[in-house]
């Protein structure tokens, strides 16, 4: 993290950040209180990223941060200076959706959609760590993230299916 420091008008302290988003540097000023899930959809409109409760618990904002899936509103967006982020927005190529968006949808993981980037990013990191899991190391994988919707069953078939095992549908 950068030692220089502005103090803004309103008395906060905000300092210079730069942080590569999705394979693409930003240099931005911000306050030291900013989390990174603000950063990214605030100073980057990158809305993928999603505000759930905010305390770590729900899973609705996580994203990969040197490869690692984290709780994007529990880091801030200053912890991420000199790191390299990849949201949902990031892990598909211009030409086609990722396997593991593919498979959510093939699969009907998704119901809302609310959870659903942050479960794809941290199957993400999952996969990439290891590529063939158990259902049971899916499940782990899964744990910090919540959804309301799906009751998980299709979401780990999903899961599975993507590291490219076979899965039966239902």
């Amino acid at each position: 993290m950068s030692n220089a420091s502005i103090i803004g008008k309103d008395g906060v302290k905000r300092y210079l950040i730069t942080i590569t988003v999705n394979g693409d540097p930003h240099s931005k000023v911000v306050k030291a209180n900013n989390t990174l899930t603000d950063f990214l959809r605030d100073e980057l409109d990158l809305t993928g990223t999603k505000k759930g409760c905010e305390l770590g618990d729900c899973g609705s904002c996580t994203v990969l941060m040197d490869g690692k899936a984290v709780n994007s509103c529990l880091i801030l967006a200053i912890e991420a200076d000199g790191r390299e982020v990849t949201t949902i927005e990031g892990i598909a190529s211009t030409a086609e959706i990722d396997i593991l968006q593919q498979k959510f949808i093939e699969f009907g993981a998704l119901q809302c959609g609310y959870c659903t980037p942050g479960m794809v990013m941290s199957a993400k990191a999952l996969l990439a760590k290891n590529p063939r899991p158990t259902e049971l190391e899916v499940r782990q994988a899964l744990a910090g993230n919540l959804c309301r919707c799906t009751g998980y069953v299709n979401i780990v078939k999903a899961v599975l299916s993507a590291s490219g095992q076979e899965v039966a549908h239902d």
